[in-house]
């Protein structure tokens, strides 16, 4: 008998390279973003895009706010086309940086998803800035 997890046959690794090599095209990770600003490396632009309340009640440091139902050619118009945006929303539980990136892809912008959100971020030790630490609310 086999178990819920090997009923259906894992991936040959060609296929595992495959996928998680793409996956990566698609998104980084709350670590990397700390460090690329640590040492001063940062060749993206990080966007909140939550709403501005949430924004101004905590967000990542470097951040602006790019509300994700805000997004248009007007707002970005103020960027380079080759322009990489890292999106992140409130965490796990929350879809607003998938709707950004989605928004920004449609714009013609390059983007990846920064996955955890602010809960990962808060989970890997690393503060917010804004006025409390209740932040990590959807909101979107």
């Amino acid at each position: 008998m086999t178990s819920p997890v090997s009923h259906i046959p894992a991936a040959t690794a060609e296929d595992a390279i495959a996928h998680f090599s793409r996956s990566f095209r698609f998104e980084t990770d709350c670590s990397d973003v700390y460090h690329s600003y640590q040492v001063g490396n940062a060749d993206f632009v990080l966007a909140d895009a939550r709403g501005p309340a949430l924004y101004r009640r905590g967000h990542l440091p470097q951040a602006i706010s790019l509300p994700h139902a805000t997004i248009d050619e007007k707002l970005l118009a103020r960027f380079p086309p080759d322009t990489l945006f890292v999106v992140y929303c409130a965490g796990p539980h929350c879809n607003g940086a998938r709707h950004a990136a989605l928004a920004l892809s449609h714009l013609g912008y390059a983007v990846k998803e920064m996955t955890g959100g602010i809960t990962g971020w808060l989970d890997e030790g690393f503060a917010l800035e804004g006025e409390t630490t209740a932040a990590h609310s959807c909101g979107c």
